[in-house]
């Protein structure tokens, strides 16, 4: 396995693999930032469940997969927004709206990790991880 040089990348694209393939659960390298966009999936209803796995010398996320009544993803979209090689920051007043506010973004604030709408509330701008909708 080649090890990634961005992490959330590649969180993202193994959720977004595993809605492709409909599993119900893929499993992501542990890490508190990535635990901390699980629980906003989680709170923002894009994914079921997460918990941490502890396989032997390794945590890894579970991550438990949503799909609608018609079995298809709840997640059409997820996007990496800021990179290792091209950050994106962003102010409060310049945070993004996402599909005219049906997606959200997700960004790490001094305040810790969250979304957009909650750092506009909170008056706090700062890194923008992604997009999901």
């Amino acid at each position: 396995m080649s090890v990634s040089s961005d992490p959330i990348a590649d969180m993202l694209t193994r959720i977004r693999n595993g809605m492709k393939a409909r599993f119900p659960k893929v499993d992501v390298p542990a890490s508190r930032l990535k635990t901390e966009i699980a629980r906003i999936l989680k709170d923002e209803g894009y994914i079921l469940n997460y918990k941490i796995v502890d396989e032997g010398r390794h945590k890894a996320i579970r991550v438990y997969l949503k799909y609608n009544a018609a079995n298809q993803p709840v997640v059409s979209r997820m996007e990496r927004v800021s990179r290792p090689g091209c950050r994106v920051y962003v102010g409060k007043d310049e945070i993004p709206k996402v599909l005219g506010g049906m997606g959200i973004n997700i960004l790490t604030t001094p305040k810790g990790v969250m979304t957009g709408k909650s750092a506009r509330k909170e008056g706090v701008g700062g890194e923008l991880l992604c997009q999901v909708w």
